[in-house]
C-alpha cells in the first residue's frame, strides 16, 4: 500500500478504485470498438440474456445504475453500430426491449473475457475471484450499493470536516 492511500479516506479510495477500474476497462475494450459504458451495458445484455432474460432499457438501467436517459443513448449508438437491437415491447409501447445482435454477442463474449481477465488481475491480492477474502469484499460492496443515499444534504451545515 503506498503512503498516499495509507491516510486516505473511504470515499476517496473507492472513487480512486472505480476511476482505475474504468480506466482500465476502457483500456481493455477499445480494440473492441467498446468503452466503458457500452461495454457495461453489453456485458449486461450478455448476462441477462445467459439468464433468458430480454430487459428493457428501464430494467437495463436499474441494472446497470446508469441513468436511463444514458441507456437509451449508449443503445442507439451500439444499435447503429449492428451491436444491440431496439425492439418495442409489446405490452408497453414506450418500452424498448435490448437484445444483442449475433455480431453483438460475439463482440461482449470476447468483451467479457478480457474484463474478467482484468478481475483475476485485480483481486489477486486478495486470493483470486473465488478466494475467500474476495467474496466477502463483494458481499460488504454489495452491502453498500444497497445503501440508499440521500442527495439533498445541506452543504451549509455548521461541520466543517470532511466527509468523504
Amino acid at each position: 500500500m503506498s503512503p498516499a492511500t495509507e491516510s486516505a479516506t473511504t470515499g476517496f479510495l473507492v472513487w480512486r478504485l472505480s476511476m482505475k477500474w474504468r480506466v482500465a476497462v476502457d483500456r481493455a475494450v477499445a480494440p473492441l470498438g467498446l468503452t466503458h459504458a457500452q461495454y457495461a451495458l453489453m456485458g449486461s445484455l450478455y448476462g441477462m440474456a445467459r439468464s433468458g432474460l430480454r430487459p428493457s432499457q428501464r430494467q437495463l438501467a436499474d441494472h446497470t445504475g446508469l441513468e436511463p436517459l444514458y441507456v437509451s443513448k449508449l443503445a442507439r449508438a451500439l444499435e447503429a453500430s449492428g451491436l444491440v437491437a431496439r425492439t418495442r415491447d409489446p405490452d408497453d409501447p414506450r418500452a424498448m426491449r435490448l437484445s444483442l445482435t449475433e455480431q453483438g454477442h460475439d463482440v461482449a463474449r470476447r468483451a467479457v473475457r478480457v474484463v474478467q481477465g482484468l478481475l483475476d488481475q485485480m483481486l489477486e491480492p486478495l486470493g483470486g475471484q473465488d478466494g475467500p477474502r474476495a467474496r466477502q469484499f463483494a458481499h460488504e460492496l454489495a452491502t453498500l450499493l444497497d445503501v440508499t443515499l440521500d442527495p439533498h444534504v445541506d452543504p451549509h451545515t455548521e461541520n466543517d470536516e470532511e466527509q468523504s
